[in-house]
């Protein structure tokens, strides 16, 4: 996916920090002590220089002695728990050491060994003065903030009440990891970052996981001299978990270019992931007591709790809309014969979806679009490009012409897509577009480092506001877009499969009912054709023998039966070869439609004579089909032609074919009375005529005769035309390699 513009500044500096291992520095900050222990016999394997000054002898004299000779207090409180004392330092409780000074004891596991750090203990009444109006003022308040700004405003406050510092930030990170600066406590005499944003590269990856391991990290003096941690081994202490770890020097630089000599860093965690963080400033060192920090770690804590119950409570909502919205298009589906119609008709929902401010469904050719999508020509060139994608159910981006430089005009419509396909052989795709929103980004400082005389990277100096526009962008589509999105194309696609089940149920059943319908036909039409042979035949014979003691309304009376008697017999013979085309095999062959047009053509010579008809017979191929069905198909459109340009003077009838990639397309085009498109959908049906008897004979069969044909050979017909200005009936057949 697209990247912001503003990462080019950064994204070298990020990776070169990325490559920095500050959890293993080798030092501590001095302001505390460092004891490596063994955890199976309480050795002393390592300690920080500093350990001569706590313990008042010399580091060599600490290291490989068990803790209970050097700190004996500290060795009974560590073996007194029982937990292995992994993932976080705990504080065990307070101990005397050397010379009977009172340290807080903070133990955790790393491996083999127990990191065992020591600093100075807090005073009770003070930690019950922090503790107390915590629990007692900010926690009711902060359960009642309306939204997470307001959370992070009373957190900014209560911290610096807690905390002396004075300034005191809370800010959230953006999908690419830059900090935005959401609420901010700040005392006289300290610039204000308020609403600004930071770059992702002032927080490496490895910071920021160990922001989620180690929620709080102290430096209480950026003039400090790291203590080492002796001996220095093969494989360097992991300091993770440590509260006294040393710091990256680049960091410690980046403070001074701020004008802060004392910081602190509470993580806010949400769902696991690094959702924030909250940052105290000072202009001078300041130390932060145990208990203050703990404090600390309670109310983001608390803070974190109360983002994610917003945040889920937030989702739980989008997610509701989201399935309300997918009920709503299912319905509309559901309730016409195809996606496509369905969406057409809550296009506001299908737009609104995902909060986008133009859609289009495409199925195949077809292209329908709602609110401000791109053209049609545009669209199917995305769905086109989609397709040549493989392995991707969702596809999404904020900024198309950096995604898809491929389709300029994609660029001109809109900065955002969002597309999932709803067919896995078809070009069929439901997407959504939004439009481009342009933001002026206010930073702390051109977001970029430097690099001293010897190479160095080294953070900038500025941190004044520097503002930057960017184009291109959509608003960015979340997890719950996407989920939604795939969530719909999975009903859509249950939806189609419903159907296709219930329209292979349907055409189970109308093959049934076709069959018994068949065999009715077939039965009735062969029982009625010699009692309507007598009737002719017996009323010829009366005409004959007695014609001539009828009155003349007699004979006219025995001529409308005789007459009536053969049209129904013809109907039964029609309606007898109608049932017969379901019922007999298909024998196929190569069959040439010229021979079969000429032969056509000469049979029909007799009944053509005083009329004035010009063929256009253009060069028609051989095709594989049963001879015998095609020449009755071709027989009754010819016919047709012939019949319905009886008024013209010359009729004119014209039969040609095109070849395509699967099918051979075979017309008859005339130039006569033709018909209104409107009942098109009529013509092919069983005893429908769009014209009075008393004006064409026929019977209503032949039409439906060559659907049935067709339609057996795989094949498709339909008609064009207009009243008064001739008709084209068209066929096809399967390829099947035919030939000129």
């Amino acid at each position: 996916m697209a990247s912001s513009p503003r990462d080019k500044f950064i994204h070298q500096d990020a990776e070169e920090c990325a490559r920095e291992p500050i959890h293993i520095p080798g030092s501590i900050q001095p302001h505390g002590v460092l004891l490596v222990v063994g955890a199976s016999d309480g050795t002393i394997l390592q300690a920080s220089r500093n350990a001569a000054m706590w313990f008042y002898r010399p580091t060599d004299a600490i290291l490989g002695r068990t803790l209970s000779e050097v700190a004996p207090e500290a060795a009974a409180l560590l073996s007194a728990r029982p937990v292995l004392l992994e993932g976080g330092a705990t504080h065990l409780g307070d101990v005397a050491i050397d010379g009977g000074r009172r340290v807080a004891l903070l133990v955790h596991r790393v491996d083999d060994a127990f990191v065992v750090e020591f600093e100075p203990a807090d005073d009770l009444v003070q930690i019950h003065e922090t503790l107390y109006p915590l629990v007692r003022t900010f926690l009711p308040r902060l359960q009642a903030a309306q939204d997470v700004r307001a959370m992070c405003e009373l957190a900014v406050q209560e911290i610096q009440r807690v905390t002396g510092f004075g300034r005191v930030l809370a800010y959230d990170f953006d999908a690419e990891g830059h900090g935005h600066v959401l609420a901010e406590a700040c005392a006289e005499g300290y610039a204000t970052y308020d609403g600004l944003h930071f770059p992702a590269s002032d927080i490496p990856p490895q910071a920021r996981d160990l922001y989620v391991r180690n929620r709080i990290r102290v430096i209480h003096d950026a003039d400090y001299e790291p203590s080492p941690i002796e001996p220095a081994l093969d494989r360097p202490l992991d300091l993770s978990y440590s509260v006294l770890r040393s710091v990256s020097p680049v960091h410690v630089q980046y403070m001074k270019n701020m004008g802060t000599f004392a910081s602190m860093s509470v993580s806010i965690i949400v769902d696991g992931e690094l959702w924030g963080l909250i940052s105290c400033h000072h202009l001078q060192a300041r130390h932060v007591p145990l208990h203050v920090r703990t404090a600390c770690e309670l109310l983001s804590r608390v803070l974190s709790l109360q983002i994610e119950a917003g945040e889920r409570h937030a989702l739980v909502s989008a997610r509701f809309r989201l399935r309300r919205d997918i009920v709503t298009m299912l319905t509309a589906m559901s309730d016409c014969d195809s996606v496509t119609r369905g969406l057409m008709s809550v296009p506001d929902t299908f737009v609104s979806f995902v909060e986008a401010d133009g859609a289009a469904v495409v199925a195949g050719e077809r292209c329908e679009r709602f609110g401000l999508a791109p053209s049609r020509e545009t669209v199917l060139a995305l769905c086109q490009w989609l397709g040549a994608r493989e392995g991707q159910d969702v596809f999404q981006s904020i900024n198309v012409s950096q995604d898809i430089p491929e389709l300029p005009t994609l660029a001109d419509a809109c900065a955002g897509v969002l597309a999932v396909p709803i067919s896995s052989l078809h070009s069929h795709y439901l997407l959504w577009f939004r439009q481009e929103q342009v933001q002026t980004v206010n930073w702390a400082g051109k977001p970029e480092k430097l690099q001293d005389t010897a190479g160095r990277l080294s953070p900038r100096h500025s941190f004044s506001l520097w503002q930057e526009t960017v184009h291109g962008y959509s608003r960015r589509w979340v997890d719950v877009d996407a989920e939604a999105a795939r969530e719909l194309r999975n009903a859509v696609l249950g939806l189609v499969l419903r159907k296709a089940e219930e329209k292979a149920q349907l055409a189970s059943d109308l093959a049934e009912s076709n069959r018994e319908l068949e065999a009715f036909s077939y039965s009735v039409s062969h029982d009625l054709r010699a009692p309507l042979r007598h009737i002719a035949g017996y009323t010829e014979l009366l005409t004959d023998t007695e014609g001539e003691k009828l009155s003349e309304r007699g004979r006219r009376f025995l001529s409308n039966i005789e007459e009536s008697a053969r049209f129904a017999g013809t109907l039964v013979d029609n309606l007898l070869s109608f049932s017969q085309m379901g019922r007999a095999a298909l024998r196929y062959s190569d069959v040439s439609l010229q021979a079969l047009v000429d032969t056509i053509r000469s049979e029909m010579a007799p009944d053509l004579e005083g009329r004035v008809v010009q063929w256009k017979v253009a060069p028609l191929p051989v095709v594989l089909a049963d001879a015998a069905f095609v020449h009755l198909a071709l027989r009754n459109l010819l016919g047709n032609a012939v019949k319905y340009t009886r008024q013209r003077n010359p009729a004119i009838i014209e039969v040609g074919a095109e070849l395509g990639d699967d099918e051979v397309v075979i017309f008859v085009k005339d130039n006569g009375v033709g018909f209104n498109m409107k009942y098109a959908n009529k013509l092919f049906g069983v005893f429908q005529r769009l014209h009075r008897m008393e004006d064409f004979e026929g019977t209503g069969i032949g039409l439906a005769s060559v659907r049935r044909i067709i339609e057996r050979h795989d094949g498709r017909v339909w008609a064009e035309g207009e009243p008064d200005h001739g008709a084209t009936f068209y066929f096809s057949l399967p390829h099947h390699g035919a030939t000129r």
